[in-house]
């Protein structure tokens, strides 16, 4: 079988950051898809289970309420390695297009204090699998590290 475009990418090289994994053209619209890349694949620990699950109720619920962004996200989810998120969104995007809307959606994941939105057992399948602490941590370490500072090695995947 012929490899699908994101396991073409060198994981070896890969940094955290912004990428575009793809623009795909959906009922004659744009649908870019970005790699939120948190961690550095193979290199260092890949997110727990409790802290990405909550990063994903808690940055899906700001970006779906964010009253620039809103209209133009389709998904946000985590990524089966736990090396990071998917962020689809409506239009022709590049990745330094969304930088301050990642700043903004990571501050808001770190300096959440609440109740995780859809963490009754009625609103999600894995209700006891947060971990609001860790999500905190390890959204403030890539907002920090590598949103605050992007460079464009962050922003563009390293060629093969």
């Amino acid at each position: 079988m012929k490899k699908i475009p994101s396991f073409t990418i060198d994981h070896i090289r890969l940094k955290r950051g912004i990428y575009v994994s793809r623009k795909d053209e959906v009922g004659g619209e744009v649908v870019t898809t970005f790699d939120i890349r948190m961690k550095e694949p193979n290199r260092e620990p890949a997110l727990g289970n409790g802290a990405i699950h909550t990063i994903e109720h808690l940055a899906a619920t700001y970006l779906r309420n964010n009253p620039e962004w809103q209209d133009k996200i389709v998904y946000w989810g985590p990524m089966g390695c736990l090396t990071g998120n998917y962020l689809l969104m409506k239009g022709d995007l590049e990745s330094k297009d969304i930088v301050e809307l990642m700043k903004k959606t990571f501050q808001f994941v770190a300096e959440y204090d609440g109740i995780v939105p859809g963490t009754e057992p009625q609103d999600c399948g894995n209700y006891l699998m947060h971990d609001l602490p860790m999500a905190k941590w390890e959204s403030a370490k890539y907002l920090h590290e590598v949103l605050e500072n992007i460079q464009p090695e962050n922003l563009t995947y390293p060629e093969k």
